[in-house]
């Protein structure tokens, strides 16, 4: 019997159905979970970022976890995306102590070191200029990053609000690896190219004709926003109403990753990924809530269903 479940959750995990796993567990009194099934279910909990929720369930089972490299590096994982660096260092290090040169564990220990670094340089104060020329006003603490690629100079409309849900800090090389592991795909190298550009925000062009009616009785969609590269805003890949929060709340299919909402309440732009797998090139599609979650296919890439976007008045039903 014991034997079967261990070999369920094994296959649920290939499966990423973290949800089930989850669930299953939970439907056994605590009491009677062993170290495996906290194990399981701290796992799943990450892999669904519900990290506090894990290093609970982890810390139940301390004593037996300290002499595992496996259980340190899961509580490093969920410290690390809790931005806890240095809770996670030291579970990392604890990791690579009992299972030396593991990779994963080496490169978090490298991301953790980055990021450790770049706080504390921004902590010190810059130096003043001695003689300024001029007086200049501070920056808005919420202004983006200028954007210096003349292909995306007239793209974004940087409203209070776009800059508050959407616009994301510029994002590294780390932040990017760190993002696609979580989601579990690769991100397409034009999106990143615009991301790293303009981390996520506003278009003013909004449309996209398509060749049939959604079920509002419209020939294009509408977005409300694109998700940049991060967790920090609530409209961001990994953010509290990010890409795996749309896709649980309205029950989307487990085919990619979401990078537009919309106006329309559950409608979504995704990435989706079965016709080229996880690390492959992705076409774009509209989730149509109110046909059933119905996928229309926008473009085959996403330069195209960026270069098809249109302003309101462009777009005709």
């Amino acid at each position: 019997m014991r034997d079967e479940l261990e070999a369920k959750l094994n296959a649920l995990h290939e499966e990423d159905q973290f949800e089930e796993i989850v669930n299953t567990i939970k439907d056994i009194p605590a009491e009677d979970r062993d170290y495996s099934l906290v194990s399981h279910l701290g796992r799943a909990l990450n892999n669904l970022e519900r990290y506090e929720e894990a290093i609970e369930q982890f810390l139940s089972v301390a004593e037996e976890g300290k002499d595992d490299a496996l259980w340190h590096y899961r509580m490093g994982l969920a410290y690390y995306y809790l931005d806890r660096y240095e809770e996670a260092r030291k579970e990392f290090e604890l990791a690579d102590k009992l299972e030396p040169d593991d990779e994963d564990t080496l490169e978090f220990l490298e991301w953790i070191a980055s990021k450790t670094e770049q706080e504390t340089a921004e902590s010190v104060p810059a130096e003043p200029d001695p003689e300024p020329e001029t007086e200049t006003s501070p920056e808005p603490a919420m202004k983006p990053q200028p954007i210096t690629d003349p292909e995306w100079s007239e793209f974004w409309n940087d409203s209070e609000s776009a800059l508050k849900e959407y616009v994301s800090d510029p994002v590294t090389d780390e932040q990017i690896a760190s993002i696609e592991e979580g989601l579990v795909f690769k991100l397409p190298a034009s999106y990143i190219r615009m991301m790293k550009l303009h981390n996520g925000g506003v278009p003013h062009n909004t449309k996209f004709p398509i060749g049939e009616k959604t079920s509002r009785g419209d020939n294009h969609i509408t977005i409300s926003g694109f998700f940049g590269i991060g967790r920090d805003k609530p409209k961001s890949l990994c953010g509290k109403q990010g890409s795996r929060y749309m896709i649980e709340n309205w029950n989307y299919p487990e085919i990619g990753v979401v990078i537009c909402d919309c106006p329309a309440t559950g409608d979504a732009v995704m990435l989706d990924y079965r016709p080229s797998g996880n690390d492959g090139e992705p076409v774009v599609i509209y989730i149509d809530r109110e046909a059933d979650n119905k996928v229309i296919k926008l473009a085959d890439h996403f330069e195209a269903f960026i270069q098809g976007l249109v302003k309101a008045e462009d777009s005709a039903d």
